[in-house]
């Protein structure tokens, strides 16, 4: 729930074993969360027991929460466990009870394993780390599962694959409460790429050599600093110096997709942080972020969010209702 000051609670099980790395990404990426000046996040870490909870990596953690933290928090995280495959009871039971009181609930990993034993997952659509995906297939049929996706939300429910992807699940998160640029800072504070989409791949397949593996770095940074541009597929490859061929294997090598998805993901965000803190003329917005023109912004801006511009405009904005003048006839 949010709090008198506007600030939203969100809960992270840790349940034992806990993986270190899962636990700390909710915590650090949403006490990062600043708007207007405030906190956007209050953040509580608890455990079916209060003390020493055992991690992955051998060591104990003391929490100092119980389960009770869930009835204060807006939304409840499950960090990755250990023992994925004996789920603790505790923790299905209450992850049922926050479900029931409408809260939004989230997994890192292999927390998919308590949502989908608590029923949560049951006909929807929900991911988990590659390596153990059939695992969860073979326990739990019912479960939709997306098996190499980043993050999927389906309702409610918000699942994320391993490591990083809780990265990219809780940008999503920070995303959905307050908007694409709130989370883009965030993302830069943190020092993580921005948000990616949830359908983008889990791992590649055809690693880089580490010798050129700042080639496409390089490139995209460029290609982030010229989005109003026409860029073609030649043109970065000419930044890049290499062919297309190459540019196209090693840039979906390190970023999981094509240059050209990668490009259309990039205006696309742009356009939004545009939409948030800008007044600007739709046609304004398609051309600084390369879209073209206002029928195709709101073509992409459709497609991606549910949302015609105007309306992205209004639910997002962080500046007050636009003057008229800062409004399209195709928004």
């Amino acid at each position: 729930m949010v709090d008198e000051r506007g600030v939203r609670r969100v809960a992270v099980i840790a349940a034992s074993p806990v993986s270190m790395f899962n636990l700390a990404i909710p915590e650090l990426l949403f006490t990062k969360t600043e708007v207007d000046g405030r906190p956007g996040y209050e953040v509580v870490i608890c455990a079916p027991e209060p003390g020493p909870v055992p991690t992955t990596g051998g060591l104990d953690l003391y929490v100092c929460h119980g389960l009770e933290a869930l009835r204060e928090a807006d939304t409840v995280v499950v960090a990755g466990t250990g023992s994925a495959y004996a789920p603790d009871p505790r923790v299905v039971t209450a992850l049922r009870g926050a479900a029931a009181a409408n809260k939004r609930i989230a997994s890192i990993c292999t927390g998919a394993f308590l949502l989908a034993e608590a029923g949560l997952l049951a006909g929807r659509r929900a991911t988990t780390y590659w390596e153990h995906a059939d695992e969860l297939r073979t326990r739990y049929p019912e479960v939709d599962l997306q098996g190499d996706v980043l993050y999927v939300q389906d309702g409610q429910v918000v699942t994320s694959s391993g490591y990083a992807a809780g990265i990219d699940l809780c940008l999503h998160i920070i995303r959905t409460d307050y908007g694409a640029a709130v989370a883009n800072r965030v993302a830069r504070l943190a020092l993580v790429a921005p948000v990616r989409p949830g359908g983008q791949t889990q791992f590649t397949q055809t690693p880089l050599p580490p010798e050129q593996g700042n080639a496409c770095a390089d490139t995209r940074g460029w290609a982030m600093r010229n989005l109003d541009k026409p860029l073609t597929l030649t043109d970065l490859a000419r930044h890049a110096g290499v062919s297309v061929r190459t540019l196209t294997r090693r840039f979906h090598a390190e970023s999981g997709v094509s240059p050209l998805q990668w490009l259309l993901h990039q205006r696309i965000e742009r356009a939004k942080e545009l939409l948030e803190t800008t007044t600007l003329p739709m046609d304004r917005i398609a051309q600084a972020s390369g879209l073209g023109t206002a029928d195709s912004l709101r073509a992409h801006l459709v497609r991606r969010t549910g949302l015609t511009p105007s309306a992205y405009r209004a639910q997002f904005s962080r500046l007050g209702t636009a003057p008229a003048a800062a409004t399209s006839s195709v928004a």
